[in-house]
């Protein structure tokens, strides 16, 4: 169990991804997978500038960011242009490894739990740069992102089908997928 961030209520538990739902994202083919992570990712960057701006000397970094109960590794690479997300069954090469449960690390882009607490806790663990791990969770925090308004954004004509898809997968795993599923 971890610490939330905030003084509200008692410390909610991070979710684990159920067996089923982990076995189907390592199933799930990735090359489509990655190429709307990376939209999204370019999106996101575009909408909130000071993202590069914050990360300074680290920009051109690349971050492996490992869902433990999962398990899969998405490989956020700053250093191509354009910027992208690639999917892996195993660690790539990165400058940061970040490990933690999947509903952890999509909490920290949320605001939800306190990366420090999560760290000391080990709840998430930090390989390799750990000075870039922290410049990238610093950028993150101040854009105060929402992954999931974000996916809706890119589904185009299916953005309410989307939301509502968001909205069940967030009830039934606990994994906060929106920054309003991070207040519950």
């Amino acid at each position: 169990m971890s610490i939330c961030e905030g003084d509200a209520g008692p410390p909610r538990a991070i979710p684990h991804i159920p067996p089923l739902l982990a076995f189907a994202l390592r199933r799930a083919p990735m090359a489509p997978a990655a190429f709307c992570l990376s939209l999204m990712t370019r999106r996101m960057m575009g909408r909130h500038p000071g993202l590069m701006v914050r990360l300074g000397c680290y920009r051109h970094s690349r971050f492996a960011l490992t869902a433990s109960d999962v398990p899969l590794t998405f490989l956020l690479d700053l250093s191509r242009d354009p910027v992208a997300i690639t999917l892996h069954a195993s660690p790539p090469a990165a400058d940061a490894h970040i490990t933690g449960k999947l509903a952890a690390l999509v909490g920290l882009v949320h605001g939800l739990w306190d990366g420090d607490a999560l760290f000391f806790s080990r709840d998430l663990t930090i390989d390799g740069d750990t000075s870039a791990a922290l410049a990238l969770r610093n950028a993150i925090d101040d854009a105060e992102l929402d992954l999931g308004a974000e996916a809706a954004e890119i589904a185009g004509p299916f953005r309410p089908s989307v939301r509502r898809l968001i909205g069940l997968v967030q009830n039934l795993t606990g994994v906060p997928l929106t920054r309003m599923g991070a207040a519950r």
